[in-house]
């Protein structure tokens, strides 16, 4: 699994690579392509025990669903939730994405988000 998880961060797809970029500059820890038993999670937020899912189209092909669910399964059993995002909505806004995903994490792990650096009652300038 190890290997194969290696091959996989050099192989990133276009939505991954993207998250990966966000969810780097976030604060918290996050792993990429994190093996988990018998399966690799595209990311893994261990504070927060989420595993966080990319699906493309191939994602509604065959019994795909049917191993999606089968992971998610093996995955609870262990403690770790997963959510699940679909690529479009990353190619989309792949900040948007990012920051859902890390409030997720921070609620998960009782982290209030960081304060803002702005003077109160100030908003940034356009």
């Amino acid at each position: 699994m190890v290997v194969q998880a290696r091959q996989l961060r050099k192989e990133m797809s276009l939505p991954e690579v993207l998250l990966w970029r966000e969810l780097r500059r976030s604060g918290l820890r996050f792993r990429r392509q994190h093996p988990s038993g018998p399966f690799v999670l595209d990311f893994y937020c261990p504070s927060a025990r989420l595993a966080i899912e990319v699906d493309g189209i191939a994602h509604d092909m065959g019994n795909r669903s049917v191993r999606d669910e089968e992971r998610t399964a093996f995955l609870k059993v262990r403690g770790i939730d997963v959510m699940r995002v679909a690529a479009v909505e990353i190619l989309n806004a792949p900040a948007t994405v990012a920051e859902a995903l890390v409030m997720a994490c921070r609620e998960r792990c009782g982290q209030a988000p960081p304060p803002s650096l702005l003077p109160q009652g100030r908003s940034p300038s356009p």
